[in-house]
């Protein structure tokens, strides 16, 4: 059987305010045909389907077109709840949806049940936050790796009297693997890595959270998004995983290949001083590209932006990181709270901000992840998402900090 292995999507999500639709319509039109043409049975979406609890009305709707006409290909589908997702939301009708070939899970009860496409057991476990998901699914401890471990004991228990290949979907963060600046940040107590041997004694591992695509060890995989959501993707080949797999136990290998998706525009980071910038020929390729530029020069020039837009039409983003430190490498504040930062940092660098240079001291720190944990713990009780949202609520909990 062959399958495609995805993640990541993170539809409705923006680039420094530059709408991704366009990106991911034309992913979707490479997915459908991928489907067609390689007779694809089945799609695996490892979470973060959307990129937030409250996808707007057209994102739904890219959504639904997607699955039907994947559906109309010949493939089923499955697709589980990360971290960004609503599970509530992305669960609707989801009874309704399996009678189609479209399978959704996104809760504790349904771990350790497969979904069983033509010789193949998947087992799809989404996102568990460790606070609201760990006493239902038996973890030992609050963890990501505790309750993980719980999970595939389940997905073990199943499948060892099935005599078929196994494969698992997980969304989180193996030890080993490389993130990027644009995932959110999913510790809980400060730890968010789980040890790729929780997955040992399945066929294949088709993990989703981290946007790199990668090998983590042989049948541990992240597919990786299938669009670049950040400057530190630049050099990302983005791709999904094309799995071939045999008709044997769990023991059997899956060849992997690796298929790279559309760019419809190509993400560049340019560096240097102004002027050498805007003469520079080596840069051409950059002037078609969504462009970053990091000036370097020890004053901050006039007219940056307007003057680089000239020559980068699609110019993004300017930070200035001076030579010799003579200003702070993020000058601007919304450099300052970019995505990949943790929220206890976002908050220590506004303390110092308005505090003129005194940041967050020990206790104050203990106060603001108190605070943002407690945020985080009511919003996955509510089936939404954590994020940098939680700045605002996390607000009142903080009051005369500052």
């Amino acid at each position: 059987m062959r399958i495609v292995h995805t993640s990541d999507w993170h539809l409705g999500r923006a680039l420094h305010q530059e709408s991704l639709a366009g990106a991911h319509a034309a992913y979707v039109d490479f997915l459908v045909r991928l489907v067609r043409e390689e007779s694809v049975g089945a799609v695996l979406v490892s979470g973060d389907v959307y990129d937030r609890a409250l996808p707007a009305p057209d994102t739904v709707a890219l959504l639904g077109e997607a699955l039907v006409r994947l559906v109309d290909a010949g493939a089923s589908v499955v697709l589980t709840s990360g971290n960004h997702d609503s599970a509530v939301r992305l669960a609707f009708a989801s009874d309704l949806l399996a009678r189609a070939g479209v399978h959704v899970r996104t809760t504790a009860a349904g771990v350790g049940t497969p979904v069983l496409l033509d010789g193949v057991a998947v087992y799809p476990l989404p996102y568990l936050e460790p606070a609201v998901a760990g006493a239902a699914i038996g973890a030992a401890e609050r963890s990501h790796a505790s309750v993980l471990r719980a999970a595939m004991g389940r997905v073990r228990a199943d499948a060892a009297s099935r005599g078929m290949p196994v494969i698992a979907m997980a969304h989180a963060f193996v030890a080993g693997a490389v993130g990027t600046e644009s995932e959110r940040d999913i510790a809980v107590g400060g730890v968010n890595v789980v040890p790729a041997d929780v997955f040992a004694g399945v066929s294949f591992a088709a993990l989703g959270h981290l946007h790199r695509p990668q090998e983590v060890r042989p049948g541990v995989s992240y597919s990786g998004s299938p669009v670049a959501f950040s400057f530190g993707e630049a050099d990302h080949v983005k791709s999904v995983s094309l799995l071939d797999l045999g008709t044997g136990g769990t023991g059997d290998a899956v060849a992997v290949t690796r298929i790279p998706t559309p760019v419809i525009r190509p993400l560049a980071v340019v560096r240097g001083d102004l002027d050498d910038v805007l003469a520079d020929g080596c840069w051409a390729a950059a002037e078609r590209a969504w462009c970053q530029v990091l000036l370097t020069d020890p004053v901050r020039p006039l007219g940056a932006f307007e003057r680089l837009r000239r020559r980068f039409p699609h110019l993004l983003s300017v930070e200035f990181h001076p030579r010799g430190g003579g200003q702070l490498a993020l000058s601007r504040y919304a450099g300052r709270v970019r995505p990949g930062r943790s929220e206890i940092e976002v908050c220590d660098d506004f303390l110092a901000h308005v505090r003129g240079g005194a940041a967050a001291d020990e206790s104050e720190r203990r106060l603001l992840g108190e605070a943002f944990e407690s945020v985080r713990l009511q919003r996955a009780e509510l089936g939404g998402e954590g994020g940098r949202e939680d700045v605002l609520a996390a607000e009142h909990a903080t009051q005369g900090v500052a």
